[in-house]
């Protein structure tokens, strides 16, 4: 080969050698990059979840009690499902989550077919899983593939629906933030913090809605807000009692008046003091004060309507109510989720697991829950001791001979105010009132909280101690224990904080560990 062409041979084939490094090394400085963009947009994806996330979990605890929140998602159509669950909420639900999700996989293209047909900015709603001791509530968009958030159901809620609404509100923002490139930091945390009034409100458009279609007369707002402004105004040091309800204008004939306000003088709802007087009229009755969303009408009898709207005052609190059940309750000038009354789950199936019939348990729980019921509602507190040995159990107190058959309802009268005297009332298998005023003692043990008070920690002693005793302990301030064996049978666990830092979210795989 001739040398110039020799050394044009070795100049190309360094220069091709050359190229080659130079094209593995781009590539490489590539892959990297394109890594440290999939971080950085995992890190800014964990941040605005973090922050719908912390919104949520500060509102829903001050709508309910203290509450956590988890959220199972997927960003796109391919990609793998993903959980952020900082509070370990899902923890227990592997086995339920590992059948929904993975079992069968024709969810996701089942959904991917939805979505082809719908609008770009159209957002699909999921209804509740029912999954045991959870609310939950998801959706789907072109922004945001899937995403489904959960939330503690507490035992003493009036309505899982509020709770949805405000789940899928939070879903309905994540997908908002997703779809935009730079959202506002902080903005979708600070909504669900404050949402407890709209998802209040969502939920009785929703029920209206699908009672009397999308055209309504009246707007759901304002009667909310006059509900909360009339809770918190007291007449001559009173609190408010009856009930008023919010009727269409184009219903108002459908309902027979005892008293009617003639036009010109019917009061707005606005002028709340005015309608706080004539709340008045219609205290401890069956009267009802009637509005039509922008004047006080009358005073009715007729049977509340499904799609009415009603506000149960009774006293410092009360209850909002649409066809017929009670949606949320409200004091404090803030709408809440609590029915205000003990469930007692536990001690009915306390008393279903022990050797009595099912009618004999049952009637022992009934009795029980009244007393509780009636200790509640007159704000004292008081301790029952549920002795279901043949043999009575020794206690120091005045003993009733013969006992008094609680499903009697003069005695039963009696023993509700005789709960308001120190001490326990002593109570057999069979319902009878054996005591009361009884004293209960016993040695010191673990467990025992001094910030409960002695009712609580002498019927740990004393449960501790006595077989086949169970003691139903009621504070002052509403709070219910169930004691046996000198434990606490309904405490809950210790509520775990959202964490400070930027919690990452985990593949569910991996989550679930397979």
């Amino acid at each position: 080969m001739p040398i110039q062409y020799c050394c044009q041979f070795h100049y190309l084939e360094n220069y091709i050698y050359a190229d080659k490094n130079i094209t593995v090394k781009n590539i490489a400085m590539k892959n990297i990059a394109m890594k440290n963009i999939a971080m950085k947009n995992a890190r800014h994806s964990d941040l605005l979840i973090q922050d719908i996330y912390s919104g949520l979990v500060e509102g829903l605890s001050h709508f309910s009690h203290n509450s956590r929140a988890a959220l199972v998602y997927a960003r796109n159509p391919g990609d793998e499902l993903h959980i952020y669950d900082p509070q370990k909420l899902m923890n227990g639900h592997e086995p339920k989550l590992k059948e929904l999700y993975f079992e069968d996989d024709s969810w996701r293209q089942h959904l991917i077919q939805q979505l082809t047909v719908q609008p770009r900015d159209h957002y699909i709603t999921f209804n509740n899983l029912q999954l045991a001791g959870l609310i939950s509530f998801g959706g789907s968009s072109r922004s945001f593939f899937y995403q489904m958030w959960f939330t503690d159901h507490h035992p003493d809620i009036c309505s899982i629906y509020p709770t949805e609404r405000w789940l899928e509100h939070a879903g309905w923002l994540t997908a908002q933030d997703f779809a935009v490139e730079n959202p506002a930091a902080g903005t979708s945390g600070h909504v669900l913090q404050n949402y407890s009034f709209r998802a209040v409100n969502d939920h009785v458009v929703d029920v209206r809605n699908e009672i009397l279609g999308l055209d309504t007369g009246m707007l759901i707002p304002p009667v909310l807000d006059t509900i909360l402004k009339l809770s918190k105004t007291r007449e001559e040091g009173y609190w408010p009692r009856g009930r008023l309800i919010f009727v269409d204008p184009q219903f108002m004939d459908q309902l027979s008046f005892t008293a009617k306000i003639q036009g010109h003088e019917r009061p707005s709802i606005g002028n709340v003091k005015h309608v706080r007087k004539l709340l008045l009229g219609v205290e401890y009755s069956d009267r009802k004060l009637v509005s039509d969303g922008r004047a006080i009408i009358g005073i009715s009898r007729s049977p509340v309507p499904d799609y009415a709207v009603s506000a149960f005052f009774k006293g410092d609190h009360g209850f909002v109510e649409i066809r017929g059940s009670a949606i949320c309750s409200f004091f404090d000038g803030n709408f809440h989720s609590t029915i205000r009354r003990a469930k007692l789950v536990e001690l009915e199936e306390l008393l279903l697991d022990t050797d009595m019939s099912h009618e004999q348990s049952m009637e022992l729980f009934r009795v029980a829950a009244e007393l509780v019921h009636s200790a509640e509602d007159r704000r004292h507190g008081c301790t029952l001791v549920l002795d279901l040995n043949a043999d009575p159990v020794p206690l120091s107190g005045h003993v009733l001979d013969p006992a008094l058959d609680l499903k009697n309802p003069e005695f039963f009268d009696l023993a509700a105010s005789l709960i308001k005297i120190d001490g326990a009332l002593h109570i057999m298998s069979n319902a009878s009132l054996r005591g009361f005023a009884c004293l209960l003692d016993g040695k010191t043990i673990t467990g025992e909280n001094r910030a409960r008070g002695a009712r609580y920690n002498s019927a740990l002693r004393f449960t501790a101690e006595h077989r086949n005793v169970i003691v139903v302990v009621v504070s002052s301030d509403r709070p219910v224990s169930i004691i046996q064996h000198g434990i606490e049978l309904n405490a809950s666990c210790e509520w775990v904080p959202p964490p400070g830092y930027t919690y990452r979210s985990q593949k569910l795989q991996d989550y679930l560990g397979f």
